[in-house]
């Protein structure tokens, strides 16, 4: 959402200032949220945070919940420029340094942004319709492209008919998301980072062209 379009809970188009508000209160939710779930996080901890009152904050958000999912959809935004590398032919070792770029990016990215990344998968698991649908939005930009090039190479015959392009590629978006989400812990078990990322590449690099690099 560009600021432009930004309103307030009134429906009122947001100006500079008003903008820059409501920056800085979803900015001391995702901090907070380093250190708070989402369910002891109330709006007064946000509101003082920045110096300001809960009538401040809600004049931008209806709750707390409101302000994570706002926060959850600008992270997903950031998969775009990520994504991209999936827009060029993964061809020779050209492919594999792509598909390394793609797995060290994804990892980079979680860690940027790991409070409100695990918050909204967790508000996705319970059930909530709205985070789901955000989770989905921001990994179906990676996802799709997978299974386009999967479909590339099985129809060249690369890959195995056996294989589904769309079903092999949430499996990758999958064990990418995962492997971000707790590469700390491999790595206390003796698993470098560098490793991982090398690992994960091959595995999708394989996958998406059918080829051993």
């Amino acid at each position: 959402m560009s600021s432009s379009d930004l309103v307030s809970i009134d429906g009122r188009r947001l100006g500079r200032r008003a903008q820059l508000t409501r920056r800085r209160l979803l900015d001391a939710t995702a901090e907070l949220l380093e250190t708070t779930s989402i369910l002891d996080l109330a709006v007064v901890d946000i509101a003082r945070r920045v110096g300001s009152s809960p009538a401040t904050f809600y004049q931008y958000f209806r709750d707390v919940e409101e302000a994570v999912l706002a926060l959850s959809e600008e992270v997903g935004d950031e998969l775009h420029e990520l994504a991209g590398l999936l827009d060029v032919p993964w061809r020779g070792a050209a492919g594999l340094d792509a598909a390394r770029s793609l797995v060290d990016g994804f990892i980079d990215y979680w860690d940027r942004h790991r409070a409100v990344l695990r918050t909204r998968n967790l508000a996705a698991q319970e059930g909530d319709r709205r985070f789901r649908l955000v989770r989905n939005r921001a990994l179906g930009v990676i996802t799709n492209r997978l299974s386009d090039k999967i479909a590339e190479a099985r129809a060249a015959g690369r890959v195995s008919d056996g294989i589904t392009p769309y079903a092999a590629a949430g499996a990758l978006v999958a064990m990418m998301e995962r492997m971000a989400a707790y590469h700390f812990e491999f790595e206390g078990r003796g698993v470098s980072r560098d490793a991982m990322v090398e690992t994960m590449a091959h595995i999708v690099h394989q996958t998406v062209t059918g080829r051993r690099a």
